[in-house]
């Protein structure tokens, strides 16, 4: 079989690094610039408009993610991994959720929001709200067997879509915050199967395929909302002058939307291309090793 080491040792190294500049980014871009700030705080305010049902479902959205309903999910998220008898990734799920909500709560301290917009924010990048909807789901693709892992990822997807959708409803959180958040978890996501590679006894595993289920609808939904979020805030940034203090902007609030729908849909993608990566060839392995051991038993064949 041939050695795949390098390949597979050198994806989540390449993710991971694309993640934390993406953060940087995302940070510099919308937080350091006029024309990001006035486009990120336009889009917030922008969804002050009257609309009872949208806003019920966006506030039972947000409701529901509570951190007892998060540490539940952990811990059965933990438990089926041990079940699975695969405690390396029960591991590496709880410090992928854990890594990833402390770096989130610690760059919101860290970094700063200059009133570049002539608008005293402070700094509410990333989104911790979209960080946790995030780091849980990623935690479930990763300890589930891959049959059902593309489901997983493309429920989870939609989950924290909504979460973060919803935060920038309820100006919470602007777009680039939900944006920020997302990279964030992928880097350690990148890092803690980076961590399952290098750990593990088998270094030729096989590549594994995600299922086209949760692939096609995340491919689509990506292909659909990038070009429009870019579209989007390009008409934004020149319907509206960029001296002022920002105004409410239906077009920027579409646009980040549409901007958050295509960063959740990617992420997703890499998340269930990493995390599937190789599963296969060690579920073949294992399951051959469990019948030769069989067969030694019931003295089918004789043991070397």
């Amino acid at each position: 079989m041939t050695d795949m080491t390098p390949r597979r040792l050198g994806a989540p190294l390449v993710v991971g690094a694309l993640a934390a500049l993406g953060t940087l980014a995302t940070y510099h871009v919308f937080v350091r610039t006029i024309s990001g700030q006035w486009l990120d705080t336009a889009a917030m305010l922008g969804t002050d408009v009257e609309h009872p049902r949208l806003a019920q479902i966006l506030t039972r959205v947000l409701n529901g993610t509570t951190l007892a309903g998060l540490v539940l999910v952990c811990v059965v998220v933990v438990a089926v991994g041990v079940v699975r008898r695969r405690p390396g990734l029960a591991v590496a799920a709880a410090v992928l959720v854990l890594g990833a909500n402390g770096t989130t709560q610690f760059l919101k301290d860290v970094l700063t929001r200059p009133p570049i917009d002539r608008l005293e924010f402070a700094n509410s990048l990333p989104s911790g709200h979209t960080t946790a909807a995030a780091s849980v789901a990623f935690a479930v693709v990763l300890v589930l067997p891959e049959a059902v892992r593309a489901t997983a990822a493309l429920c989870g997807a939609g989950y924290t879509a909504a979460i973060a959708i919803a935060t920038v409803w309820s100006q919470w959180h602007r777009p680039s915050d939900a944006v920020a958040a997302m990279l964030v978890v992928l880097g350690w996501g990148a890092l803690v199967i980076l961590g399952v590679r290098l750990t593990s006894r088998d270094r030729t595993a096989a590549t594994g395929r995600p299922s086209p289920l949760g692939v096609l609808p995340l491919a689509l939904t990506g292909l659909v909302t990038a070009p429009a979020a870019a579209l989007g805030f390009l008409a934004a940034k020149a319907s509206e002058p960029m001296t002022t203090t920002p105004e409410p902007s239906r077009i920027a609030v579409a646009s980040g939307a549409a901007g958050i729908a295509a960063v959740v849909a990617g992420t997703f993608l890499l998340w269930l291309w990493l995390a599937t990566d190789g599963e296969r060839g060690q579920d073949v392995r294992r399951k051959v090793a469990s019948a030769r051991s069989a067969a030694v038993e019931t003295g089918s064949i004789r043991s070397t």
